[in-house]
């Protein structure tokens, strides 16, 4: 849901995702003088309940000592940010935001007349597009302070349904539709070793419903087949699955739930189905109620299912790109799907063309680097702005079209309109009232903090685009690797949902980065100096001007103007 209003010099855009709700915020010139900062107040509509929102930073002259993980209210600290998300929400409720400036000084503040605005969030369930976002982010204080840094496993339940986030539950309770005879299910997943969700399988399966998986085990040292083939074994559902031995990497992670023979809906996303996967790091659930989808998944499932090989078998990589061309030749559709492995590299192409198309704002994710077709959009010589949320600030070099060059990536970061982001975490309670955080819940992990594989397109616009799936933007997941891929445009609930996590995330991880690379350049956690509030307006400063290379002029104009 998206609102706008303007009031008392205050100009707010809201929108409303299910678990997110995030505010652009602008003033007008003639009352920048003086202003210290937004405080923002609360008040759930269901409850009655009403509350400044808090942050960490305070003004130095009335709080200069604070302990880590304490937070301090927007009346008395204000955010000092043009853009500003609420991540405590909850779906399908409705909310009012009072956003009031402040002005004097930070002993003596003068509370002024500001704005309220009413916004409801997104309900997790809808027709065709349910989405759900883990939290996606172990490495937090909200964490910290909640478990003491102790993993799941030691935590127990409150700990991995706060990971979840509704991503877990609503799997389970997808194949939990599957209740009787008349319902089928076909799945084929990368990584298959949660015991809840082969256990929802089987319970399917003894309830009548047909329940078929293919699974990867492609021999490979660092493959999932052992895993895989022990957790299916464990649970006892070798009857329901079937193993994937001739491809490269089978890297889908989808389900397709048909009645009485008839592909109704699928779920789909980047969740690898292992305690990382859900609990670890960030990832999404998409399900489709859709029957030209789902019907086009199965048919997918069912090439799947004769086992081709990825190596010398065109004729497989013919039959994805006949089924799904991309770009398809009716483009504009509303929703479509793409599989891999293909003969060319198309797909890839089309992906960065439909990036390059944007015409006020890109947010993309990059697990594993920025593919060289993003790069040359992301080096684009515009005012467009462009967001990515990667895992590694350098890319890996399997392929010959990745770099690990970090000069290209940092010239990228340096435009005036791009803000990259890079997963960490805080290392020490020694800094900044910051709680030491975790780095993983489980032993080994390949990817520790950002695994979805979206893109954003014109987000605020009427017409966004959505590109979603378990294939991350590269040349294997597009020729060699088993992947789908979701396209979707017009869709601005789906648009505002993906939205508030992408932001979610980026600003989680954008301030762990900064802190990473002042270590990395010789310092240590404990010389960082304090991130005190600014005492007067020149905060505003760089928001203001067209020249920042921050990041921030770009952010203002989009967030709070873009609508």
């Amino acid at each position: 849901m998206r609102a706008r209003k303007k009031g008392n010099s205050i100009t707010v855009n809201a929108i409303g995702g299910t678990h997110v709700v995030l505010l652009g915020l602008d003033i007008d010139a003639s009352k920048r003088a003086g202003f210290l900062g937004f405080a923002i107040q609360r008040t759930e509509t269901k409850t009655g309940n009403v509350f400044w929102m808090k942050g960490m930073k305070t003004f130095e002259a009335t709080m200069p000592n604070t302990s880590p993980g304490q937070s301090f209210s927007s009346q008395e600290h204000p955010f000092q940010s043009f853009q500003w998300s609420d991540y405590t929400v909850t779906p399908g409720n409705a909310y009012k935001y009072k956003i009031v400036p402040l002005y004097g000084k930070p002993a003596n503040l003068d509370q002024r007349s500001g704005v309220e605005i009413s916004i409801t969030t997104e309900e997790e369930w809808a027709k065709p597009h349910s989405v759900f976002f883990n939290r996606g982010s172990v490495a937090s204080q909200a964490y910290a302070q909640q478990f003491q840094n102790q993993p799941p496993s030691v935590v127990g339940q409150a700990a991995y349904d706060w990971l979840s986030r509704g991503l877990h539950e609503a799997l389970l309770a997808f194949i939990a539709r599957a209740k009787n005879s008349t319902w089928q299910i076909h799945g084929a997943v990368y990584e298959f070793q949660d015991i809840p969700v082969l256990t929802a399988l089987k319970d399917a399966s003894a309830a009548g419903a047909t329940v078929s998986v293919i699974y990867d085990a492609i021999p490979s040292a660092s493959g999932p087949k052992a895993g895989n083939e022990k957790a299916i074994a464990e649970v006892g559902i070798g009857n329901l699955c079937t193993p994937r031995t001739l491809g490269t990497i089978m890297h889908n992670k989808f389900f397709v739930l048909s009645k009485g023979g008839v592909p109704k809906v699928v779920w789909t996303g980047s969740t690898n189905l292992t305690e990382n996967g859900i609990y670890g790091h960030s990832n999404l659930g998409h399900a489709v109620e859709d029957g030209k989808v789902a019907k086009a998944y199965f048919e997918y499932w069912q090439r799947l299912s004769q086992d081709p090989p990825t190596t010398h078998n065109p004729a497989y990589k013919a039959d994805n790109e006949t089924q799904t061309p991309a770009p398809p030749a009716d483009w504009p559709k509303s929703l479509l799907s793409v599989y891999s492995p293909r003969p060319n590299l198309n797909a890839l192409q089309w992906y960065a063309d439909l990036a390059a198309t944007a015409q006020s704002g890109l947010f993309a994710t990059f697990p594993f680097g920025m593919h060289k077709l993003f790069q040359q959009v992301y080096a684009k010589d515009d005012d467009i702005l462009r967001f990515g949320l990667m895992d590694k600030r350098t890319a890996q070099t399997r392929e010959p079209n990745r770099t690990n060059d970090l000069a290209a990536i940092h010239a990228i970061a340096a435009r005036k309109n791009v803000v990259l982001a890079v997963g960490n975490n805080i290392v020490t309670n020694e800094f900044d009232r910051w709680l030491a955080e975790l780095d993983q819940i489980v032993a080994h992990v390949f990817v520790h903090w950002v695994h979805t594989k979206y893109m954003i397109v014109d987000p605020l616009s009427e017409d966004p685009i959505i590109v979603s799936g378990s294939a991350n933007f590269s040349d294997a997941s597009t020729k060699d690797n088993d992947e789908n891929v979701l396209v979707i445009r017009g869709d601005k609930r789906v648009a505002d949902i993906y939205l508030g996590e992408f932001m979610r995330l980026h600003s989680h991880y954008a301030f762990r980065e900064a802190v990473a690379i002042h270590v990395e350049q010789g310092g240590s956690p404990t010389d960082w100096k304090p991130q005190f509030l600014q005492d007067s307006d020149a905060w505003q400063v760089p928001y203001f001007d067209a020249g920042d290379s921050s990041g921030k002029f770009a952010r203002r104009e989009f967030f709070s103007q873009v609508m």
